[in-house]
This record gives structure tokens, sequence and C-alpha cells, in this order.
């Protein structure tokens, strides 16, 4: 047995000491994961023995340990001198004759299938490396397309010495380890010809909300180094696993990535082992994986989490001439999963201005101060403790700097690059991506950084006023009604659903419309007849997609399916578009499809509009997005609401529509729920009833109505109150036909989540269900239980 090199389908996960997280990891899967398909490339480690024998041997022990004990790593420029100094230590001592010995045998082994284009990666494993308390990802080095022998056995040396990189020493000393008690294994791993096919990460979550119901996959050209590092924005996908599990189509949402660069092998002889190219446009303008890859990789994700009972953060590549998928590395995630789930933390700003840039949330925080815009890491002595650090692109060697900064800004970068691990783990929010935030920000400028908005963050002008709300959701009291969620925004269903909810009451799907689409349906519809400005402005949003009209539905598909996962076996009702006119009008395309209404809050909205001859084709699109997610994906918790129902002509007319388009009441489990907004749908219950399945009453148009009052004009606004007798009355009468024929009845209007006591009211009446704006879920919630709590208590002492 060897001391100083061991086979990957030698180790095990218990063999972390000998050969550190990664490459033990590696050996657990190829020991145990290959008969599941999970396919690992083959390789060989030096051993932690072989690591301390050359340092022992070659003298540098003392001297490493002597100069560290003595060292403040948050001097930075003593840090960097320091390191520097190792570095060229360990570089430059030579191996002893067996180590080398072992080294060879090895390599001619592990090259024997290859001839003289074998090529290799050789990666760092340190032996306290990702453990579950701690993330050591990037911070060693890693060298590919590493051809012959000699250039082996340097880039093990270097890999040695990325022991000793800045970020690596800071990030020992804050996470209380020893530097004597963390040694490097470098693995030296068959290559996967992903620098002519794709690569990228994957976690077993969603990173930022931690939503564990959902594998999220990053995907590139080229090799993955470039994903890794952050240098290049990826593709994005989200997988949801039930579905999956379930055998039907299961990628909920998809981001197209510029992937304006990749990383491929560089010509032989060069001083260099890769290179960085341009990517055609052609090839940025599409998704670099398949659905069926994308699931594919999924289900692999799934295989690892199970084998290891804990979320992972996976490292795969595509072969692009086998055209396989290959996973290369797998460790512990170590941000989220670690992340109490009996709290919750939400910061909420109190107040906006410009928005000067933005890019990728990193985390769900706030962050202002100072900018401070660096060219380099040269210049880290320029941040100071509150600054908001502005660069091109930032990697872990930043970390010791990072952790000054209130917040991270940068150019470059996606949300599974090493930056974004160490932001999450150091709690700074950061906006990544931004494309020009080195140009637009300038020194000294005051700027807040927001990503507490969804999965886009804000860099605003100026210092705004948050607020931060801690809130523990873990044993939540019994309320007397079902405490449902208002979610617009698709990018922050995973985050809401880990509040206490009852599912979601009202799902706008103009939200969708307006954010993940941008384009009036009619454009997309009449493509070929649009000008070449607006195809021009089409062809740049629908990059990826095959068509105008399947981008349309696609878009929709995937904002419902990510509300129907996110809340898996609670009712989500979706309500179809509501636009008005005027909000019709400001998308792209939208004045040449859209009339000018003097007063578009009563014109051309709501059912209205689907049975007109003039949208009916679009309705369509709507119905097909909501059949695919409900009869495909097999998310059946989606029920459909109908907005704005003037007449009972109308509701006979659109649920008619609605099942001519595969959506019938009672198929499938379907509910068809009418917005209860208009006083002629109070006066008229009974009747409209007979055409659904229950009211969600809008307390907003409702109480607007009833009141002849604008909600939007500031000149009456104290005037408007939900309250008020008459909307009470109407209220009465909703609930009580709803009561009495045994149909659903709930509320999804403003008025439960600003007045308590409107809540406890409707509680009285009979309510089912109140649906609230996320921000009072928690607060109302409880005041409801309490109320009853007092309530029964009053009964007892009768």
């Amino acid at each position: 047995m060897s001391q100083f090199i061991k086979w990957f389908s030698e180790l095990r996960l218990d063999d972390v000491g000998e050969v550190g997280g990664k490459n033990a990891s590696l050996g657990e899967m190829i020991s145990n994961l290959s008969d599941l398909n999970i396919q690992v490339p083959n390789g060989f480690a030096t051993t932690a023995y072989a690591y301390q024998t050359f340092l022992e041997e070659s003298g540098l022990n003392d001297k490493i340990h002597s100069l560290l004990d003595s060292l403040d790593v948050d001097d930075v420029q003593a840090l960097a001198q320091a390191g520097d100094t190792i570095r060229n230590w360990v570089e430059e001592a030579p191996f002893s004759d067996e180590f080398n010995k072992e080294i060879e045998e090895a390599f001619k082994v592990l090259s024997a299938d290859q001839g003289e284009a074998a090529s290799f990666a050789v990666r760092s494993s340190a032996t306290a490396e990702d453990l579950p308390d701690a993330s050591f990802a990037g911070q060693q080095e890693t060298y590919l397309n590493v051809e012959g022998l000699d250039n082996i056995k340097s880039s093990i040396k270097r890999v040695f010495a990325s022991l000793y990189n800045d970020r690596a020493i800071s990030y020992r000393v804050h996470q209380g380890f020893e530097h004597k008690g963390v040694a490097l294994s470098a693995g030296i791993q068959k290559m996967v010809r992903s620098d002519i096919g794709s690569s990228g990460v994957l976690f077993t979550l969603d990173t930022e909300s931690g939503f564990d119901e959902v594998v999220f996959i990053t995907a590139a050209y080229g090799l993955g180094e470039m994903v890794v590092q952050g240098t290049v924005n990826p593709d994005e996908y989200y997988v949801h696993k039930p579905t999956l599990e379930n055998e039907r189509p299961a990628v909920v949402r998809k981001t197209l990535g510029s992937k304006a660069q990749k990383m491929e092998y560089a010509e032989p002889g060069s001083d260099d082992f890769v290179k960085i190219v341009p990517v055609k446009l052609q090839d940025q303008n599409q998704f670099a994986l398949t659905h069926e890859e994308v699931e594919d990789l999924a289900r692999q994700a799934m295989i690892i989490e199970k084998h290891y009972q804990r979320p992972m953060d996976i490292e795969w590549a595509k072969d692009g001439i086998d055209g396989k998928i290959y996973i290369v590395q797998a460790r512990p995630e170590t941000v989220r999963s670690q992340s109490s789930a009996q709290s919750m933390e939400r910061y909420n700003l109190k107040e906006t201005s410009s928005v000067l840039v933005t890019g990728r949330a990193i985390g769900h925080k706030i962050g202002s101060g100072a900018v401070k815009v660096l060219s380099s890491i040269t210049e880290m002595d320029r941040i100071q403790q509150g600054d908001v650090l502005v660069t091109d692109i930032t990697d872990p060697d930043w970390e010791p700097i990072m952790k000054r900064a209130s917040a991270i800004i940068t150019n470059r970068g996606g949300r599974t690059c090493h930056a974004a691990i160490i932001a999450r783990e150091l709690g700074i929010p950061a906006v990544v991506g931004c494309g020009d935030a080195t140009k637009v920000l300038k020194d000294g400028q005051n700027v807040t950084v927001s990503c507490s908005q969804g999965d886009m963050g804000f860099v605003y002008q100026g210092n705004l006023e948050f607020d931060v709300v801690t809130s523990e959701v873990g044993n939540m009291p019994e309320a007397p009604v079902k405490v449902m969620m208002n979610v617009g925004n698709p990018n922050r269903a995973f985050d809401f659903a880990m509040l206490p909810n009852a599912g979601v009451g009202l799902a706008r799907l103009e939200f969708i419309i307006n954010r993940m689409i941008g384009i009036h349906p009619k454009a997309l519809i009449n493509y070929s007849e649009m000008d070449a400005g607006i195809q021009e402005e089409i062809d740049h949003r629908i990059a990826g997609y095959n068509s105008p009209i399947e981008f349309y539905v696609d878009k929709l598909v995937e904002g419902i399916a990510t509300l129907a996962c996110s809340f898996s076996n609670k009712p989500v009702i979706v309500r179809l578009s509501d636009f008005k006119s005027n909000e019709y009008h400001n998308l792209v395309g939208g004045p040449l499809f859209e009339p000018d209404e003097e007063n578009p809050m009563l014109g051309f909205r709501g059912a209205a509009r689907y049975i007109d001859d003039s949208f009916r084709d679009c309705f369509a699109l709507e119905c097909q997005a909501v059949k695919r997610v409900r009869n495909e994906m097999g998310l059946t918790n989606v029920q459909i609401m109908i907005p704005f129902v003037r007449t009972l002509e109308e509701a006979q007319q659109v649920t008619e529509l609605l099942a001519e388009h595969g959506l019938s009441s009672g198929e499938n489990g379907l509910k068809i729920i009418m917005m209860c907004e208009l006083p002629s749908n109070a006066l008229l219950a009974d009747e409209f009833l007979e055409y659904f399945d229950g009211f969600s009453i809008g307390s907003n148009d409702l109480t607007q109505l009833t009141l002849g009052l604008d909600r939007d004009s500031g000149l009456i606004a104290d005037k408007f109150d939900e309250r008020n007798p008459a909307v009470k009355k109407l209220l009465k009468m909703a609930i009580d036909a709803c009561r009495a024929k045994g149909k659903y009845v709930g509320i999804c209007g403003q008025g439960p989540s600003d007045h308590a006591d409107f809540a406890d009211w409707l509680v009285e009446q009979g309510i089912e269900s109140v649906s609230l704006n996320p921000d009072t879920v928690i607060e109302t919630w409880l005041h409801l239980s309490e109320t009853q709590s007092n309530g029964s208590n009053k009964k007892d002492a009768v």
C-alpha cells in the first residue's frame, strides 16, 4: 500500500484526513454510485502524508509556521507578502525520490489508454475541506489540460503552494482552523472534453432561499473554471424534484446567460495550458443544454444528494466528443443548509430612488455606503469598513477585504461562482453580472444595494432607509382561517414558500407578462407584420426560444410552474391577466394594439377582454400555458381565477371559452374561481356561483366601485376604507352566498393586510381564507390566533 499515492477507486468519504474532502468524495462516488449511472472520471490523489513529508524533508515546515504564527491576517499588505514568500518556497523545493517514483508509476497507468493525447486536471483537496460548517470552495488552485509528466509534477507543486494563497490563509484564521491542522492533497483526474462541450455548477437546493425541492443548475460553454470563478454569466435552470420523480417535464424556470467567453485548450507547446476565446453570437443566444440534459443532470444530483444525505454543491462537465455528462466534483453545500429554519430575517426598503445598475442578487440583504471602484486586488487597502466594493469580478482571493464591505457589486459573475459562495457565507449582499457597474458608479458616491426584491439586485442612488425584521416561524399557533399569500413575482416564490402559509390566494399573471416577457402578446402573434425596430427588440428578448409565440407560452409556463412547485400540495390560485389598456400599452408593441381610454380602470379589462374577438388569440395562449403546467407537468394544485366579470353573460361566455380550451371545472381537479370585486358580483352572488367554484374577494376594486373612489387619487385617499359599512354589507352577501352553496370564499385584497380589525371581522363572517402580502403573514397570523384564543377563553369563562 502506497503512503504517497491513492487511486480514487480506493477512497471513501472517511478518507478525508488522508486525501481531503474533494478527492475522498470522488472516490466515494466511483465506488458507490457508478452502478447508478453517475460517471466520474478516474484518477489518483497524493496523500496528506506525501504533503507533510515533502514539507518536513525540505525544511519548510518550521519556516512556514514560524512566519504564519506572527502574521496579522487583517494587515492585507503583510498577508500578501507572507503568502508570496511561502508559495515561492514551496514551488522551489524538490520532491523526494520515492514521491517522484510513485507519481511516475501512477501517471503511467492513468495515461496508458490515452496515448500522447492524454490530458489531465490537477485539483487541490484540503484535508479540512468542505466540512458541514465551512466551505473551502476555490481556496486552492486547479490546473486544466495538463499534459506530460513534468507538467503534472510542477502542477502538483503549485497546488501544494496554493494552500498559502492570501485567501486561504485568511479564511483558515477567520474560520478557526489551525494552519498545521490542514494538509493538501492533489487530485490528478482525466480531463472531460468540455472545452468543446459545456460545463457548470449545480446545487440540490436554491442557493438564495434554501428551498430544497429544486435542483439549481448553471451551464456555459467550455471548461468549467469560468463558471466557478464567475468570469462568465451562465445559463440558469431550476428543476422541480417531485415532478422529475413523477417522470414529468420538470424544468420550471430557465434564464439565458450571456456566455460571452469560454475557456478551451491552448495550442500544444504554449506556455499556458488553456486559453479564453469569445463565443459566437449565435451560440450565446442558445441555451447550452437541452431540457433532456438538464433533467439528466438533476437526476444525477438527486442520486448524489440521497447518497450523501445532505444538500450538495456539484461541478459537472459535458464531453463534446462522446456527449456524456460527467461529475467532476461533489461537496456538501455549506451556507443555506446551515441556516435556521426556525427564524427568518427579512430586509425591506422603506424608500426608493433612481436605479443606477442592476444584476443578479446574491442573498436577501440590503447594504449601503460609499462606493470604492477597484481595478485590481492590488488596491485592496483602499476599502474601509462599510464601503461598497465595486469591481469587474471578485474571486476568493478578495476574501480578506470582502468582509469589510457593506455590499459588493461586480460587472461579471453568476450566482454559483466562488465569490457568490463567499459573499453568502460572510452574509454580505452582492449584485453580480451588472455589465457596466465600474463605469456607471463613481468613487465616493453613496449607494444602496438591495438583494431583497427577488433574483434581480438593484443599486439605488443614495443611502436609503431600510428595516430588518426577524420572525420566528418554527412553531406557529393554529389560525382560525387559512392564511394564504398574494405572490406576484415568481422570483420570490422560493423565499416566500419558507413562510408559514396555506398556499397562494392570488398569483398575478400580469407580473409574469410584465417582468418576464415585456412584449404585448399581439406583437408576438403578429411578429412578421411588425416594423424592423420592434422585431429587433423581440429578437433580443426571445433569444434561446424557437419562436415568438413559443417564448410567450414558455415564459408563462415558467412563471406559473415556479409558483406551483414552490407551494406544492397547496392551492395556487392564478389570476389570468388583468392588465388594463394603459398597462398593456407600456409593453413592447403595446401602442399598436391598445385603445386610448379616458378611464382604463373601468374599461377594456378582465373577462370582457378574454371573450372579445380582438383578444381571444392572446387568451388562448394563457390557457395553453395553464394546461401545460397542470396536465403535462402534473402541477394540479394550480387553480384559475377570472377577474372583473361584470355580467352573468360574461360569466357564461368566459367559462364556455375556458372549456373550449380544455379547462373545464372539475376536470383533473380544476377549480375556476371568480374574483368578486364589483357590486354586481355580490348583489347577484347566487347567480354568479352557478358558473364558478367560489369567490376570491378583491376588496380594493370592490371598495373603489362601491364608494365611487379612484383608489389611485391622492386627493381622496383618506376616504378609501374597506371597513365602510356599504362595503362590508356587500362582503357579507358574497360570503354568505358561498357558505350556503358550500363553495370556496376567500379574500385577496389589501384590506386584511392593512387592518387587523378588518381581518377579525372577516373571520367572524365565515371567510375561508385570507390572502395577505408576504410581509404581513406572520403578524396577521399571530393576531388572528391570539384573537381566537381570547375568544375561546371568554366563552370558557361564561
